[in-house]
């Protein structure tokens, strides 16, 4: 589950993480009551306004019919007045978000960091994720922070440092001062760097997260660390354990028909493809997106109904796949283990019944329990669904529908 930089920074500092201060607003006059608070407790009249959505690049991104970025910095209340009106309600169009954009329905107002001082400030970047390879966690960092940091892997991989991290044993002290003394820090700064990457670190840990992405990871002119933006995913499974943060859940943010697929259970990605397909089990739904591929077709969709399919699930996954308009077939792939194939071909049959006139092809492949039974019932159904048994059958059949279809 992805959150917001605001409420992503409100639960670093549970754990001590210092962050750019900001208040989250969803109307003009509740930006410029925040601007005149962030104004007072830092007595300067710089502010930064940031679009939130579930997107990177937003600095470098732009309203869609404005000149405006989805970050800005506004010096007086006219400018935060003014880049409000034209950030919120408006879509957001960054390199993440494609060309569709996102709806802004919030913004932060948020201190302005860049202060001047006795030092210079500088911008890091730090990120903390699953390395899966070595089933450890791993803390990427580098002293080339800021919007580009990409380009910076893709072009000098050598300013990436990586410091592994055994789930067992967690962040060590002599790993927290590596990382501080690779950023090219010393006295204080050094010293808050490695508070802030510990603490950090426990953030990760405590709240499950999947991904922790501080950029900038900034040095101010007085010496302190903090995270001037923050990207937060929580793993979807430990939500259980966190209902506060479940609450944070942004379903405006999330393609509906995943959000659809979410309430029946079932596990659904939204694809670019034209053959829908139903599956129970992931393997089998990765074995059956490949065998779409070899037929020539793309999948349009990843969705597994789970190992208990029944009329209801069947239905609700036929619903959310016939929403995608570039579908051009269907199919239903099902190895009856746990489930008999013959409850499932009753609730295909059921579920076309209640969806009514479908005019999109439908192949139904079911193996394993009562195999032969299903393909009976969906025989003698009278209804314009086609059955196989083995999967180069369906496959055919669904190249054949696609042919049809051009």
């Amino acid at each position: 589950m992805n959150l917001h930089e605001y409420q992503a920074k409100e639960l670093l500092k549970k754990y001590n993480v210092p962050v750019q201060e900001g208040i989250a607003v969803d109307n003009v006059m509740a930006a410029e009551e925040a601007y005149r608070q962030i104004k007072g407790q830092t007595n300067n009249n710089f502010a930064v306004v940031k679009a939130q959505i579930h997107a990177g690049g937003r600095g470098k991104g732009t309203i869609k019919g404005k000149d405006q970025r989805g970050v800005a910095v506004g010096k007086n209340l006219e400018d935060i007045d003014n880049i409000a009106k034209n950030i919120l309600g408006g879509t957001l169009v960054t390199v993440q978000t494609g060309p569709a954009g996102r709806k802004v329905n919030k913004i932060l107002i948020a201190q302005d960091v860049y202060y001047p001082g006795p030092n210079p400030v500088k911008e890091f970047y730090l990120s903390i994720l699953l390395d899966r390879s070595k089933g450890q966690n791993v803390i990427m960092y580098s002293t080339e922070g800021g919007m580009d940091i990409e380009q910076v892997a893709h072009d000098t991989p050598d300013k990436i440092f990586k410091e592994w991290v055994h789930p067992s044993g967690g962040l060590l002290g002599f790993q927290a001062r590596k990382i501080a003394f690779n950023l090219g820090l010393s006295g204080e700064a050094f010293k808050n760097c490695v508070k802030f990457v510990t603490n950090l670190y426990n953030a990760y840990i405590g709240l499950d997260c999947a991904m922790l992405e501080i950029n900038p990871l900034f040095k101010t002119s007085d010496e302190k660390i903090i995270a001037v933006d923050c990207k937060m995913n929580i793993d979807d499974n430990a939500l259980m354990r966190h209902n506060e943060v479940a609450s944070l859940r942004d379903l405006e943010e999330e393609d509906p028909t995943e959000v659809e697929a979410g309430r029946y259970n079932l596990n659904f990605v939204k694809l670019d493809g034209n053959v829908g397909c139903m599956v129970n089990g992931a393997g089998l739904a990765m074995a059956t997106m490949d065998m779409i591929k070899l037929s020539g077709g793309e999948p349009a969709n990843f969705l597994d109904v789970g190992g208990t399919a029944n009329a209801q699930t069947v239905e609700a996954g036929f619903r959310i796949i016939m929403k995608d308009p570039n579908v051009k077939a269907i199919l239903i792939n099902i190895f009856g283990g746990i489930v008999r194939c013959d409850r499932v071909a009753a609730g295909v049959i059921e579920a076309y019944n209640k969806l009514g006139d479908i005019n999109i092809p439908i192949i139904v492949r079911l193996q394993g329990t009562n195999a032969e039974e299903a393909k009976k019932l969906i025989d003698e159904s009278g209804l314009k669904v086609q059955s196989a048994i083995e999967l180069s059958e369906a496959a055919e059949l669904v190249r054949k529908a696609l042919a049809k279809s051009e």
